[in-house]
């Protein structure tokens, strides 16, 4: 079982999860899984398709915002973007979840809705250290 790791009431990251942890999400109140980690990482990771049936099976709503490296602005905005439109809590992952935290913060701090000490502070309360990501 994967590492749900809260990091606001609306969101949390994990590293890589599994078709069982979708029903796990389900029944912990997540209602989307933003799928963070491009298909063919390693060849042991479940693909998109799988995760994607799994939650959809679960009763999830799922997006696949890819992300090779850091974040680009495309990923950054879908990101955000399916966060706000989702209709509860979100569970994001990616290898290790730092991709996914990562992205969510970035896409905080661009829109406002969070200064760069809260982002890190919430960083690291998950687990993540942010402050060389967010400019100071």
């Amino acid at each position: 079982m994967s590492d749900f790791r809260r990091v606001t009431d609306t969101l949390s990251v994990s590293p890589q999860v599994t078709e069982a942890d979708m029903a796990r999400a389900a029944a912990e109140g997540f209602v989307l899984v933003i799928n963070n980690r491009p298909d063919g990482e390693d060849p042991t990771q479940p693909s998109s398709a799988t995760i994607e049936a799994a939650a959809r099976a679960a009763g999830l709503d799922y997006v696949h915002v890819p992300v090779r490296g850091g974040p680009g602005p495309d990923q950054v905005d879908a990101v955000r973007i399916a966060i706000e439109v989702a209709k509860g809590p979100v569970l994001a992952f990616c290898r290790s979840g730092t991709r996914s935290i990562v992205t969510w913060s970035i896409g905080q701090a661009i829109s406002g809705a969070a200064d760069r000490e809260t982002l890190v502070n919430q960083g690291a309360a998950a687990g993540y250290d942010l402050s060389g990501v967010l400019p100071g």
